[in-house]
C-alpha cells in the first residue's frame, strides 16, 4: 500500500489558491480513477476535480469555504501500488482546449500517468436564461429524457442538488438531457410528475432555521459589492422616459427582422448611452483609488450585469460605440449565454468602462443599482408601464420606463448624472434621432 498525494493543479492564469466549494468524497470513502473528488473555485469558474487513481480516501485538506493554495496536498489516497506523487502539475490549455471547445480560462491538466498527474475537469455554470428553461422543460418527454437507475451516480452542481434537497426530490428521479442534472430538469420533474415523489410544504408550515455559509461565487460577489460601497459614496437619478415611439419602432424592427435577432429594450439604450457619452467623458471612466488618478475611455466597453445560477456576472461588449442595433442585439445574446453556460472567456468578463444592469419585467418601479468598481457610473432600465399621460389638454395612453443611474460622487456630480439622462432621453423620446449620423 501508498498514499498518493493529490495536489491542487494550477487550474487559472495568475491564480495562486482556489476554494473549496464541494467534496464529492469523505475520508473512508472509496474511489476509482477518474471519479468526481471535489469542486473548486476561482474568481471567474468552478473545477471538477476528479481521481487520477483508484483507492481509499485517508485525508481531505479542509472543509467547503476554505482556501487552497496551487500546488497544497488536496486530496491524501491509499493505494496498491508504490510511492507518491508530490509536485502539482501545469495546465496544458491547447489539452484542455480541445477536450473543452469554447470553455476558458480554468483547464485541466494534460493528460499524464496516474502516478504522477492530478486532473481537473471544467464544470459550466448549471444555468439557462428563462426563456431556454421554459422552451426546455416544455419540451421533455418520458421518450427523449432518460432516467439514471437508482444505483448510478447523478451528476448536478452543488446548487442544483441543495435545491433538490430542500424540494424532497431525489435526483435520480429525475429525466435529463447530457451528463448533468441542471435547473430547467428540475422544472420540467415539477411540472410533469404530477407531484409523484414531491410533497410541497404547507403554505403556513415553519420551516427550521439555516445557517448557510457564504461561500464560492457569492462570496466573491458579496466582497466586491461590499468594496464598492465602502469605499464609493453612490448617488442615485431616476428620470421618468416615454418610449412610447420607441416601443412601436422596436415592433416594426422585429416584424421585419428577418434571421436576425429579436430586438429588446437593450440595443437602443445602448446605442443612446454611447452617443451621447462623448459630452459626459466623466461618466465613461475607470477611478483607481490607489492612484487618485480617472481614466476617461475614449472607447465605450459596456459592461451588460447578468444573472446567473453561479452569481451575478458582467460580460464586457467591447467597442459597443461601433455597433448597431441588431450587432448589439447578437452581442448580448452570444455574451449573456456564455455567462449562463459558464463558456464566457477571462477577456469577455473584464475590462468594462460603464455597465448597464436590467432586471427586465421584474425591473419594478425604480432602482438603485450598485456600481460596478473601478467604474464610476451604472445604469438600470425599469420596467415599462402603461399610464395615461397629458399631452397639451388631452390625454393618451403612454408607454412609460424610469431610468436610473448611480454614480461615484467623487467623479461625478449630481448636475452632471442629470444632465446626461436627460441627453439620453431626448434620444429614448425622439427614437429617429437613433440612427442618424
Amino acid at each position: 500500500m501508498a498514499l498518493f498525494k493529490f495536489r491542487l493543479p494550477d487550474i487559472g492564469e495568475g491564480i495562486s489558491e482556489a476554494e473549496i466549494v464541494a467534496w464529492h468524497v469523505k475520508v473512508g470513502d472509496r474511489v476509482e480513477e477518474d471519479q468526481s473528488l471535489a469542486d473548486m473555485m476561482t474568481d471567474k469558474a468552478t473545477v471538477e476535480m476528479e481521481s487520477p487513481v483508484a483507492g481509499v480516501v485517508v485525508e481531505l485538506a479542509g472543509e467547503v469555504g476554505d482556501q487552497v493554495p496551487i500546488g497544497s496536498t488536496l486530496v491524501v489516497i491509499e493505494t496498491e501500488g508504490a510511492g507518491e506523487a508530490d509536485a502539482p502539475v501545469p495546465v496544458d490549455e491547447d489539452q484542455v482546449e480541445a477536450e473543452n471547445p469554447g470553455v476558458e480560462e480554468v483547464a485541466a491538466p494534460a493528460p499524464m500517468p496516474a502516478e504522477t498527474a492530478p486532473a481537473a475537469r471544467r464544470e459550466p455554470a448549471e444555468s439557462a436564461a428563462p426563456e431556454a428553461r421554459a422552451s426546455t422543460s416544455s419540451a421533455r418527454t418520458e421518450e427523449s429524457a432518460p432516467v439514471p437507475g437508482k444505483g448510478e451516480k447523478v451528476l448536478a452542481s452543488p446548487a442544483v442538488r441543495a435545491r433538490a434537497k430542500d424540494l424532497g426530490i431525489d435526483l435520480a428521479d429525475v429525466r435529463h438531457d447530457g451528463a448533468h442534472v441542471r435547473h430547467a430538469d428540475l422544472d420540467a420533474y415539477l411540472r410533469y410528475s404530477g407531484g409523484q415523489g414531491y410533497h410541497a410544504p404547507h403554505a403556513s408550515r415553519a420551516r427550521e432555521d439555516e445557517t448557510v455559509r457564504v461561500i464560492g461565487m457569492r462570496r466573491r460577489i458579496a466582497e466586491n459589492m461590499a468594496a464598492s460601497k465602502r469605499a464609493i459614496p453612490h448617488f442615485t437619478y431616476v428620470d421618468e422616459i416615454d418610449v412610447t415611439a420607441l416601443e412601436a419602432m422596436r415592433g416594426d424592427l422585429n416584424a421585419n427582422r428577418g434571421t436576425r435577432p429579436k430586438l429588446t429594450m437593450l440595443p437602443f439604450l445602448i446605442v443612446a448611452i454611447c452617443r451621447t457619452l462623448p459630452d459626459f467623458p466623466m461618466l465613461n471612466a475607470r477611478y483607481d483609488d490607489e492612484a487618485g488618478v480617472v481614466t476617461r475611455s475614449g472607447r465605450v466597453h459596456m459592461g451588460m450585469a447578468t444573472q446567473t445560477d453561479a452569481g451575478l456576472m458582467v460580460p464586457v461588449i467591447r467597442d459597443a460605440q461601433d455597433k448597431n442595433v441588431w450587432q448589439l442585439a447578437t452581442e448580448i445574446g452570444r455574451l449573456a449565454e456564455a455567462a449562463r453556460t459558464g463558456k464566457a472567456k477571462s477577456e469577455e468578463l473584464s475590462g468594462s468602462t460603464i455597465t448597464v444592469t436590467s432586471l427586465g419585467p421584474l425591473g419594478g418601479i425604480a432602482t438603485t443599482p450598485v456600481i460596478n468598481r473601478p467604474e464610476v457610473a451604472i445604469i438600470g432600465p425599469n420596467k415599462i408601464v402603461e399610464r395615461p399621460v397629458f399631452d397639451g389638454d388631452d390625454i393618451r395612453r403612454a408607454k412609460l420606463m424610469n431610468l436610473s443611474i448611480s454614480c461615484d460622487h467623487r467623479v461625478v456630480d449630481g448636475w452632471d448624472a442629470a444632465s446626461y439622462v436627460q441627453a439620453v432621453r431626448k434620444l429614448l423620446e425622439t427614437p429617429v434621432l437613433l440612427f442618424a449620423d
